[in-house]
């Protein structure tokens, strides 16, 4: 199982960025909220994420970094939950909600739930098209 996460995985393009924050849906687990849209690739169905920390709720970089790394790293550890069954090509992107820190475990916790919510939508979406 690949657990890496490669430059061609991370969510850089402006446009597909705008998409994401014009028309994508979310799903929310405290302390995480994911925003995610569907988008035509020609290659293999692939996941583009990022990660956010507002300003606005965690003041400091130092934390806000650490926030992100820890978001990242648990994103990588846990993506095989989504990509195992991926049909299409995804944007995601994962914000930060809480004024906290959080430990490792809690994050990892909310961030599988997040996960699960997004493939009970997509399964009960692509049962609607069929």
């Amino acid at each position: 199982m690949d657990q890496r996460f490669g430059k061609t995985e991370k969510l850089k393009s402006k446009k597909l960025i705008d998409k994401l924050f014009a028309e994508g849906k979310s799903v929310k687990s405290f302390p995480l909220k994911l925003i995610y849209t569907h988008y035509e690739s020609e290659d293999l169905p692939e996941l583009k994420t990022g990660v956010s920390v507002p300003k606005k709720l965690v003041k400091t970089a130092v934390k806000r970094n650490r926030i992100k790394r820890l978001m990242r790293e648990v994103f990588r550890k846990n993506k095989y939950l989504v990509t195992k069954d991926l049909s299409s090509s995804h944007a995601f992107m994962f914000i930060y909600i809480s004024r906290e820190e959080i430990s490792y475990e809690k994050l990892e916790a909310s961030m599988k739930n997040v996960l699960e919510k997004f493939m009970q939508k997509q399964q009960g979406h692509e049962k609607a098209h069929q």
